[in-house]
């Protein structure tokens, strides 16, 4: 199967700007760019599908440039929903700095930033050289300006289409870059990138745009309450990473590994197959955290957070060291003792139980643990000897209430 037949069987095409791209993407070597822009200091999960169809066309032949926008980042985007907040400029070139070198690390793609192009460009000449091209009706049309019209764009916002065309048109004539790939809500801007490049250079250069990664009801993959699943490993550990994974819906396991993983479509077919044997053994969604996780931090990552994930669930935290206990515990209620006390004092006194009958009755129904360890003895007292690295106690009340005890004493 020839790379663009590939990309629309993993369903990675949703636009294309040219039915020559086919044959080009099957048959020439091109250089080509995506963008992102400096908002963070880490890219999500979310990004991880577009970097690896650039690691799809590079292996393929074709040559990657990431553009880390820090001239669009100052502007911001259009979202389709309301302004962005104005962005601090040693924000976002400290961003910038990071994602460059998480790009380069990660992915092994150059990386471009457009600020470079667009600080000394003076702004009468950018209106005569580059707006006098471009139609307002052109742009008001595009899906999110016209969703972001209902609420009120900022005239700031609505000329970021036109910056981003004009770094398409910057990379054509300076670094050889022929075609431009990113997410299906990025079109209008990549389509303007075309439009002004064949007004200008005369030439004809090339998009296409990738789905938008979502669960079965549209949100968008990579957000869990809220909060982004970071590839940096010190924002999202790999074993919250591999929590999230392996929690996906069932029903999206053959587009998320089409999409995510280099595992070939057959061997999609078995892991499908093997996996409808026994939902309930999420069977897919470990093969997909694996994928993802190696990919992303090593296999090393990928088996620690298997370990802790296994340990959580056995109780069993004896082959876990200091570290790895407190990824697993990460985000529990701590609790902090300075002395040896009665259990049902402890329970008691830090709000685990609402009084001292309800902690004997939780007590004489085994449904206290210390460190996996049942507790039904009234007269326990919980010391140092009961802690892991000297200083740490896990307590459990009932099937899922768990706290950190932090003994803070001699």
């Amino acid at each position: 199967m020839k790379l663009y037949e590939e990309l629309e069987a993993r369903g990675l095409i949703k636009d294309v700007s040219s039915d020559k791209l086919k044959d080009k993407l099957n048959n020439e070597s091109l250089t080509f760019y995506l963008g992102t822009d400096p908002t963070s200091d880490s890219l999500h999960i979310g990004h991880y599908a577009t970097f690896l169809t650039a690691k799809r066309l590079q292996q393929a032949g074709h040559k990657p440039i990431l553009l880390v926008g820090a001239a669009t980042g100052l502007v911001g985007d259009p979202r389709g929903t309301k302004e962005r907040d104005k962005a601090d400029y040693n924000t976002v070139m400290n961003n910038y700095n990071k994602l460059k070198n998480q790009v380069e690390k990660l992915f092994q793609i150059e990386t471009v930033n457009n600020y470079d192009w667009f600080k000394d460009y003076k702004y009468i000449d950018f209106l005569r050289d580059y707006g006098k091209y471009i139609n307002v009706n052109y742009m008001i049309n595009k899906d999110l300006v016209k969703r972001q019209m209902e609420s009120g764009i900022s005239y700031a916002e609505f000329s970021y289409m036109l910056i981003q065309g004009v770094d398409f048109k910057y990379l054509h004539e300076n670094r050889g870059v022929d075609l431009q790939i990113g997410g299906s809500d990025q079109w209008g801007n990549l389509t303007t990138g075309i439009e002004l490049t064949r007004k200008l250079c005369g030439d004809e250069v090339y998009a296409f745009s990738m789905p938008l990664v979502t669960d079965s009801k549209g949100n968008k993959f990579g957000k869990s309450e809220g909060n982004a699943i970071w590839l940096d490993i010190n924002k999202t550990s790999s074993y919250e990473m591999y929590q999230y994974l392996i929690n996906l819906e069932d029903v999206m396991m053959e587009d998320y590994l089409k999409r995510f993983t280099f595992l070939s479509l057959d061997e999609i077919s078995e892991v499908l197959k093997k996996h409808n044997e026994k939902p309930e053994e999420r069977y897919a969604q470990n093969i997909l955290a694996r994928e993802i996780i190696t990919d992303i931090h090593g296999k090393e990552e990928y088996e620690k957070a298997l370990n802790i994930s296994k340990s959580l669930f056995s109780g069993d935290y004896s082959n876990l060291n200091e570290d790895e206990l407190l990824i697993a515990l990460k985000g529990i209620n701590n609790i902090k003792i300075d002395n040896d006390i009665n259990i049902v004092d402890l329970l008691v006194d830090k709000n685990i139980c609402s009084s001292k009958r309800e902690a004997r009755e939780m007590i004489n129904g085994n449904a206290v643990s210390i460190n996996n360890k049942k507790i039904n003895d009234l007269e326990y007292t919980v010391t140092k000897d009961d802690t892991m690295f000297n200083k740490y106690i896990i307590l459990k009340k009932g099937k899922k209430n768990r706290y950190l005890i932090i003994c803070d004493y001699e």
